[in-house]
């Protein structure tokens, strides 16, 4: 019998929910922090390839990455950062990857999004959009057939990548299979420069939660208090075996597609609308209101992030690049062969 698309239900925000807030509003800030230096350095040409950041979107992914505990499994996509870094990525990682560091995770090999420590359950972004859809849920039913309980994996897409194929497939197998997924949509109202209505002809995308027989639920993506609700709400039922659990967040992504592209076609009405708000303005100010720090505490975390940040970039800049002449090439999913490092 199909599971029909519901509402999550009002429950009470339980102890701890103002510590919870605060340690997601400050990976916010980090992740912002650390994306406003990667944008920098992009810019003065220090970083090679393209730079997709998270800027208006870093609720959505944090809320989700603060839900998960050690063991469960993160896909992450471009714009996941704050997710990420809640989830346990290092900062280092980013900062290597990004400047092409032999001592980064990927060895300065890729892309400067395809970055991951699958041993620690964090898996490299896929750039083939909806990919990674079918990778988590193969991750999943292989832990179940090994026997392996308690466990929830989770990953995300845009509205353009939910109408891949990959998607499709993926979320129907993972629907047919009952696995504990957590699927973010994040609606950020354009795949590229293509809005909503050259996309699909639904009213929302969470109506097609139904079509596949999964729980789905709309969220504010730029109200870290309902993201907060939400995917605690949507962990715990994909973790008690309700099966997956969809999750569409409407919010606008605060700059272009990228750094290289103005987003001169958005719609500036979106902008000026409510889902156009920027999701760390308005978490802060929830923090002020409601007592829990004031703005000189906020602007100390600020301070502490930019640090942190200024901190672990001059330690990777003095950190060497690969050698083409000294390199050994082999992939790294046969270095087991030749490195012990990666040995099981």
């Amino acid at each position: 019998m199909l599971n029909t698309l519901r509402e999550p239900e009002s429950e009470t925000i339980h102890l701890g929910f103002k510590e919870l807030y605060l340690s997601a509003f400050k990976w916010m800030l980090l992740s912002r922090t650390v994306e406003d230096k990667v944008a920098a350095l992009w810019h003065a040409g220090k970083i090679a390839g393209g730079c997709y950041l998270g800027k208006g979107q870093e609720a959505v992914s944090v809320a989700v990455g603060i839900m998960l505990r050690p063991g469960d499994i993160f896909a992450p996509l471009i714009r996941d950062q704050a997710g990420r870094l809640a989830f346990g990525e290092p900062l280092f990682d980013i900062l290597r990857t990004y400047l092409g560091k032999k001592t980064g995770p990927m060895r300065g090999r890729d892309g400067n999004v395809h970055r991951g420590r699958p041993k620690e359950r964090i898996y490299p972004m896929v750039s083939h959009l909806g990919a990674a859809t079918s990778l988590i849920t193969g991750a999943l039913m292989a832990r179940r057939m090994r026997g392996e309980t308690g466990f929830v994996g989770a990953t995300s897409i845009g509205d353009g990548g939910s109408s891949t194929g990959s998607f499709h497939e993926g979320l129907n197998l993972a629907a047919v299979e009952r696995v504990p997924l957590v699927m973010t949509v994040t609606n950020n109202r354009y795949a590229y420069s293509t809005p909503n209505s050259r996309q699909f002809a639904c009213h929302d995308l969470v109506d097609r939660a139904i079509g596949y027989g999964v729980e789905g639920y709309s969220m504010d993506g730029t109200d870290l208090k309902e993201c907060l609700e939400i995917a605690s709400h949507a962990v715990d039922r994909a973790r008690s075996g309700f099966g997956v659990q969809m999750i569409v967040a409407s919010c606008v992504r605060l700059s272009g597609h990228a750094e290289h592209d103005d987003g001169f076609y958005m719609d500036k009405a979106l902008l000026d609308s409510p889902i156009g708000r920027d999701c760390l303005s308005v978490a802060q100010a929830h923090v002020v209101e409601q007592g829990w720090a004031d703005e000189v505490m906020v602007r100390e975390w600020r301070q502490q992030a930019k640090a942190q940040v200024e901190d672990t970039l001059q330690q990777v800049q003095r950190e060497p690049a690969p050698d083409p002449a000294e390199e050994d090439w082999h992939s790294l999913a046969s270095a087991h062969l030749i490195d012990p490092e990666y040995a099981e």
